[in-house]
């Protein structure tokens, strides 16, 4: 295990997965109702790890016998990322909303939960860009170090998921502010312009 890549996925997992979606809010709604929240993040987390082990160990492959598939990859990601940020600055500078969670009497049941939960997290192409494209490209830039790399990212997975599903009681008067989720988003529109920054110079 190397301590410098395994940070280095660690930060790079995390700046991914902090971007504002369905998950996310997904499981931030389900902390602050107290419902199956273990249940919720793990599921978040798990999936994360699986996807970013196919990322490290099939994208490296893939790389070998295409080599022009990884500056393809990097460009292209790039290139989402920079309108993922500018995306997230306009929401910044325009968006009046706050977070509303539903009030119910009736708890969801386990099972229904996690299929929901599943659903959101295996159904979105986003889950697939970050963790199986730009997290197995960006692995690349590790020869041999993959596995740390992948480590890290994993961890920032399950750290951010379930800090999120445990802290969102704390975080309930702060999101219901929309000037939160509008600080939340411009620090996400640099976090991902600094990212696609790194994959342009491939550092």
């Amino acid at each position: 295990m190397d301590p410098s890549t395994y940070i280095a996925g660690m930060t790079m997992g995390l700046g991914l997965i902090v971007a504002i979606g369905a998950q996310n809010v997904f499981v931030l709604r389900q902390g602050l109702r107290h419902e199956h929240v273990f249940a919720v993040c793990l599921a978040c987390a798990l999936s994360d790890a699986i996807l970013i082990i196919v990322g490290i160990t099939s994208f490296a492959k893939i790389a070998m016998i295409l080599p022009w598939i990884n500056p393809a990859m990097r460009y292209g990601g790039g290139a989402f990322l920079t309108w993922y940020g500018a995306k997230s600055l306009r929401s910044a500078l325009r968006s009046r909303d706050a977070l509303v969670v539903e009030n119910t009497s009736t708890p969801s049941s386990l099972a229904r939960t996690l299929l929901a939960c599943l659903a959101i997290t295996w159904l979105n192409p986003h889950v697939y860009l970050d963790t199986v494209v730009l997290l197995g490209t960006v692995s690349t830039q590790f020869p041999g170090k993959q596995f740390s790399f992948g480590a890290g990212a994993a961890t920032g997975s399950f750290l951010f998921f379930f800090a999120l599903g445990y802290a969102a009681k704390q975080l309930r008067p702060l999101f219901a502010k929309p000037s939160a989720w509008r600080i939340l988003e411009g620090t996400i529109a640099l976090v991902m312009w600094g990212i696609a920054l790194k994959l342009a110079l491939g550092a």
